[in-house]
């Protein structure tokens, strides 16, 4: 499942370094949880759990079997 969010964040990727900003992949667990970290202008944005949420997770469970959910760290 890790290769398959690895490759599902690049979908999202070029839309997080527009606005300055990228994301890393932290861990998939077991469960299901995805933990990833902002980075740049994304890191400390008052939009950011809005982006995780909204953008990242709704992304990474539409095109990955098994995520439950995504984590800022």
């Amino acid at each position: 499942m890790e290769a398959d969010v690895r490759k599902a964040l690049e979908d999202v990727r070029p839309m997080l370094q527009a606005d300055g900003g990228d994301v890393e992949l932290v861990e998939v667990t077991e469960e299901g949880i995805v933990r990833v970290r902002l980075q740049g202008a994304c890191q400390g944005c008052p939009m950011a759990q809005m982006t995780v949420k909204n953008g990242i997770e709704q992304l990474l469970k539409e095109k990955v079997p098994g995520v439950a959910e995504v984590v800022a760290v």
